[in-house]
This record gives structure tokens, C-alpha cells and sequence, in this order.
């Protein structure tokens, strides 16, 4: 099968399986577990940050930072395609007691002008903002990303009142890729920064939350109370290193593949592809063509990809997947839609 689902779908690689295989680990529940210790240590010095928490996954890790920027009551400004939004089961309202003030961007990469005119500063008849949060890449937004120069203004200006800033850097590695800059640089001034490891990096499990420590310490409470208090995890965290450390190298090849698709994608009639920035690549196909019912074809033929919605599908690359398999899964849905 040619996997493109998304990059969620990579399997450990050797030298993954070896470092579990041969981690050492303890109770990270008593900050016991050395590998733990060791790849949280990494993960605040790559993002800058004075702390961080290992966490299962992204959505928890941008739950606990939401809940410890805000009270209950305010207003958190996202893009209006956000993962945050659109894909993580309401956690924000439902954990944090706050309300998701989306707006609007073409590409999914927001502006300071766009959310300040969403931006409130609270009063009788409304709620304050409470804290912004910006997306980098943009999953939704075909894997668009912040240049340093806007996310910086964002950040800057939020500060200036006194709301802070949360980056959901699920896949901030391939915006590293993408602009030449340090994660270390491009997260500088956010408050708060969630990256994936399980997603571009291709660990099997887990997510990192950075931030100051007086956070992080309220955070191990908090992911606690939401049952990802962990005991000998060093056995994953250990995959976590080895993606942190050596992945990012391959990012480059991951973009180049996307590009590649996205060309041969173009090339079928009909089908329209938006601009490719990263690994993901999302394309409408002709009209009255449906992309669950074109996904299910494609799958029968030894291709995965899945429709995001009635309208576009949805294609990532990753280390798993070859340059010329992005080439024979565009000749399947050719085929397909020819047919």
C-alpha cells in the first residue's frame, strides 16, 4: 500500500526500534525516568524554552497550554480552519471553559490586522481574549507557514496587550525546512509551543509542550488530570530522541516529494491543486466527483488517501513513502477519474 493518509502513519525506524529496545527508563510519574528527562531537556533547548512535558499526543499538549494561558470565561483567536477548531473535539470549551474566536485567512496563515479586529478587550457585554494561537504549519491551510517576520509582529503586538501567545507547531519542523530558520528562532517569542513528534519526525507516539517552567510544572498536573501521567515511558521517548534528532534532515526530501505530487496531481483533468509549501498537499477533484467515494477506489488499487471533506482531498509525504510511489499514486487516481 502506498500510504499517504498522512505522515501520523510512519513506521519506527531501526535505529528507533534499537533506542527502545535498549532505553533505559523509571517512573517518570516521580521524574524518575532518565530518557524522559533526557529528550524533555532537548526538546526546551530546541524550542528555547525553559521547560518542557512529554505528552501523548498534540491535542493534549495544545489543551494544557490553552488551559494555562486563559481563565474560564475567555476567548481564545485561532484561524477558522484550525486544528484546534476543527479537530479536537472541542477540548478548548470543554476542559478550559473558553470560547474560539476564528479568523479568517485564505491561506491559514493569519496577520496581525486580521485578528486584531476579533480581539477583545473584554468589558460588560463580552469577554476578553484570553490567548492567541497560531498554527505553524497550517494543516488545513496545505501546509502554509509563518515567515519569521509575521509571527513575530503577532507576537509583539499581543504582548503589548498583555495577551499571551500559544504556537501549535505540530509540524514546526517543516516550517524550519521551509525558511531557512531554527525552530529555536521562529518560536522565540510565543509563550507556549506544542510540536509533534509522531507526525513529520515519524516517532510512533508522542508530543512535546515547551514553555516557561512555572507553566510546565502546572502542566504536569494538568496532564494528569487528563490521564497522560505516564510510569516507565522512556521505552517511547526514547523513539522520540532519535526522531528529534535525526528526522529533520529528511524534511527536505518529504518537500520536494509533496512538490512532485502536487505537479503530477495538476496534471489530471480536472483536478485542481492548491499551492504545495511543505508535505501536504490538498487538491479539489472534478466537479461531482466524491472523495469519499474516489478514496474508496483508491484503496481497492493499493493507494490511501483520504477526502477531508465533500469538497477536497488530502495527501502527505513522509519517509515511507517513495518519490515514484507519489508518481504511481497520481497515475491510480488518474485512472480512476479517467474511468
Amino acid at each position: 500500500m502506498i500510504d499517504l493518509r498522512s505522515d501520523t502513519v510512519t513506521k519506527p525506524t531501526p535505529a528507533m526500534r534499537k533506542a527502545m529496545f535498549e532505553a533505559e527508563v523509571g517512573d517518570d510519574v516521580y521524574a524518575e525516568d532518565p530518557t524522559v528527562n533526557k529528550l524533555e531537556e532537548l526538546a526546551a533547548a530546541v524550542t528555547g524554552k525553559e521547560s518542557a512535558i512529554f505528552v501523548p499526543s498534540g491535542t493534549m499538549g495544545n489543551t494544557i497550554a490553552i488551559k494555562l494561558l486563559t481563565q474560564h470565561g475567555e476567548e481564545v483567536v485561532c484561524e477558522s480552519r484550525a486544528h484546534l477548531l476543527d479537530w479536537e473535539l472541542s477540548m478548548l470549551a470543554w476542559f478550559s471553559g473558553c470560547l474560539i474566536r476564528p479568523a479568517e485567512s485564505e491561506t491559514g496563515v493569519l496577520t496581525w490586522e486580521a485578528i486584531r479586529k476579533v480581539l477583545k478587550a473584554g468589558g460588560t457585554h463580552s469577554s476578553r481574549t484570553g490567548a492567541i494561537e497560531l498554527e505553524n504549519t497550517h494543516n488545513m491551510g496545505g501546509g502554509s507557514y509563518y515567515q519569521q517576520e509575521a509571527i513575530d509582529d503577532i507576537c509583539d503586538n499581543a504582548h503589548e496587550r498583555g495577551v499571551p501567545v500559544h504556537i501549535d507547531g505540530a509540524r514546526i519542523f517543516n516550517a524550519a525546512e521551509a525558511t531557512g530558520r531554527t525552530v529555536k528562532q521562529l518560536v522565540s517569542k510565543g509563550d507556549t509551543v506544542m510540536f509533534s513528534l509522531s507526525k513529520a519526525l515519524g516517532a510512533p507516539v508522542g508530543s512535546m509542550l515547551t514553555g516557561p517552567k512555572v507553566l510546565m510544572d502546572q502542566g504536569r498536573f494538568l496532564r494528569k488530570r487528563l490521564g497522560g501521567a505516564m510510569r516507565q515511558v522512556g521505552v517511547l521517548a526514547a523513539a522520540g530522541l532519535v526522531a528529534l534528532e535525526q528526522s529533520p534532515k529528511g524534511l527536505a526530501a518529504d518537500h520536494a516529494n509533496a512538490k512532485y505530487l502536487g505537479e503530477c496531481l495538476a496534471r489530471i483533468e480536472g483536478v485542481r491543486v492548491k499551492p504545495v509549501h511543505t508535505n501536504i498537499v490538498v487538491f479539489h477533484l472534478p466537479a461531482g466527483v466524491s472523495p469519499d467515494s474516489t478514496s474508496a477506489e483508491l484503496r481497492k488499487r493499493g493507494v490511501l488517501m483520504n477526502g477531508v471533506n465533500n469538497t477536497f482531498m488530502r495527501a502527505l509525504t513522509h519517509y515511507d513513502v517513495t518519490r515514484e510511489q507519489c508518481g504511481e499514486a497520481a497515475g491510480v487516481l488518474e485512472e480512476i477519474l479517467g474511468r
